[in-house]
């Protein structure tokens, strides 16, 4: 569990440094950058470490309809993590499409997900990405949506994002979490 939770927090403090020591980190300059990235690449290793070493302990039971709301989020979730919002029509309006993917990509592991290390991973990655939405408010309160683009680009996106899904449903498959009904 232990390190599970240093990991979890390693990826919060990664990603916050900019925002709680910015000085520091424009100082650093790129050497900056590759430090961030070097702390993220050891943090997801620790998570995936810390919780594929848990024992399972249930805290409550996913309900069976889950699955289906599970695949629904996670669809929005690359959809919106996807350069669509940016380049299409339907997100355009969203400031933070990528966070927001993010939160229903962990809540959506957390609808079918019953365990302590579920709660912990997925609750604590989004409780990470609720935070940053507002610290990153805080900080740069001025904010304007970009040029509208189109709903073809909303579709080629969305056509991409079901393809991704599917890639990802099958490989969890074969690590042995299947994500299909049936």
């Amino acid at each position: 569990m232990t390190l599970l939770i240093i990991g979890v927090l390693l990826w919060a403090g990664a990603h916050f440094f900019k925002r709680v020591a910015p000085d520091l980190r424009a100082s650093m300059g790129d050497k900056g950058k590759g430090l961030v990235a070097v702390l993220l690449v050891v943090s997801i290793v620790l998570m995936v470490i810390g919780y594929r070493s848990m024992d399972e302990i249930y805290v409550w039971s996913p309900p069976s309809w889950g699955i289906h709301l599970n695949n629904l989020l996670i669809l929005v979730a690359i959809f919106l993590m996807s350069p669509a919002p940016k380049k299409g029509k339907l997100f355009n309006w969203m400031r933070h499409p990528m966070l927001a993917g993010f939160r229903a990509w962990a809540a959506a592991h957390l609808l079918v997900n019953g365990d302590l290390a579920s709660i912990i991973l997925f609750g604590g990655l989004f409780a990470w990405a609720f935070v940053q939405t507002i610290v990153i408010n805080r900080a740069e309160p001025e904010w304007a949506p970009d040029a509208s683009g189109s709903i073809a680009k909303d579709g080629m996106f969305l056509v991409a994002s079901v393809v991704l899904m599917v890639v990802i449903g099958l490989v969890h498959g074969w690590l042995g979490y299947p994500v299909f009904p049936g």
